[in-house]
């Protein structure tokens, strides 16, 4: 064995012996008790996730040495709590943990159970049902994004037309339907649904005014030239005895 060989493996053992330990540091495998974490700071909203909840689930990594605590694990811990959106930690010589806590911020309900999260994700908390005044959209959970984009140009759609949207809905089929706040529904179908809405919605005060009242519970309008309405009141006609009211009826209307 040559001397430059014999040089370079001397190089590569003291090399070695430097860097293990640093790596064990690191690692938390050598000094796993030393310098321990006696400290938790957290900046968070604090409305729906408490500081007792925080400092639960992070109580066993407090006490553990300042390079024994791994990050990844801490935020794993936080974040699984319900209303948790995202957690941002990190450490501070030479015993305090630094955290980060953003809560969820419903901006819909999606299906019977679940909310959609400011960031457009989907997700299941308690006490949600408290909540008041967030619309109501459904869908296959693929199509969330769809969905939202398509309540948002809804919500524009309506705007000034009296009619205040209170949901949008997506059946496996592809066909659309809104609801409104007062309950009744308009249904948009599959195809040309933006041009049906605006036909739609061009007609109406014209034939509200002509009723007396813009009350309906349903209008179809999946009609190639009109649309169907229920109205949710209708006058007796002439041959309609005083006891016996006619039911509201069904009626096809095409634009002018």
């Amino acid at each position: 064995m040559n001397r430059t060989l014999l040089k370079t493996l001397a190089w590569m053992i003291a090399i070695a012996l430097v860097a293990l330990p640093v790596l064990g540091v690191l690692n938390g495998s050598f000094a796993a008790d030393r310098w321990p974490i006696r400290n938790l700071q957290v900046q968070a909203e604090f409305n729906h996730v408490g500081a007792e909840q925080i400092r639960a689930a992070v109580n066993n990594y407090l006490g553990a040495g300042f390079f024994a605590v791994r990050l990844d694990a801490v935020r794993a811990a936080v974040s699984a709590l319900p209303w948790v959106e995202r957690v941002e930690v990190r450490k501070r010589w030479p015993d305090t943990i630094e955290m980060r806590v953003l809560e969820q911020q419903p901006f819909a309900r999606w299906g019977d159970n679940r909310l959609i999260g400011r960031n457009g994700a989907l997700f299941s908390a308690p006490g949600t049902e408290a909540i008041q005044g967030l619309p109501q959209l459904s869908g296959p959970d693929d199509a969330v994004v769809e969905v939202i984009d398509y309540y948002n140009k809804a919500l524009r759609t309506l705007t000034g037309s009296g009619l205040a949207l209170g949901g949008v809905s997506l059946s496996a089929r592809g066909s659309w339907k809104l609801v409104l706040v007062d309950g009744s529904e308009i249904e948009l179908g599959q195809r040309d649904i933006d041009e049906h809405l605006q036909r739609f919605l061009d007609v109406f005060p014209r034939l509200a005014a002509g009723r007396g009242s813009s009350a309906f519970t349903r209008a179809d309008l999946r009609y190639a030239n009109g649309f169907a309405i229920r109205w949710l009141t209708a006058a007796p006609p002439a041959s309609a005895s005083p006891d016996k009211p006619a039911p509201p009826k069904t009626a096809v209307e095409k634009p002018a």
